[in-house]
């Protein structure tokens, strides 16, 4: 097992069991923890905030099998399908996609994982 210890929170970004990554939650915001403003670049945010982790402990976007969205407007449906499809290859991952009523930070999007990748 291994994990990759951030010193601003007291969780691992990403943490590898075997072949078997969980990365926690990565929000839609940027590298100062600002929210990123507007729909596609928020769901971007943070997509490129969960492949930073996913990073940590050697995966990438090909390795996911499941996929998360949170999201505090669950009109966004439609953009993180077309996300979906534009960001993951077929057989796409399992997902799924629930409203909150808040993240943190002031984010709109966050987005877990599980991923699948030969250490």
């Amino acid at each position: 097992m291994s994990a990759s210890v951030s010193p601003d929170h007291p969780y691992s970004p990403a943490f590898r069991a075997g072949d078997t990554v969980y990365v926690s939650g990565a929000l839609s915001v940027d590298r100062d923890y600002r929210p990123v403003p507007g729909r596609d670049d928020a769901l971007d945010a943070a997509v490129e905030r969960m492949t930073e982790r996913l990073a940590t402990v050697g995966a990438d976007l090909r390795d996911v099998v499941k996929v998360t969205y949170y999201v505090t407007d669950v009109t966004l449906r439609e953009e993180a399908n077309r996300q979906f499809e534009r960001i993951f290859a077929q057989p796409r991952p399992a997902r799924t996609f629930l409203a909150v009523s808040a993240l943190p930070y002031g984010a709109t999007v966050e987005i877990d994982a599980i991923a699948h990748s030969p250490g």
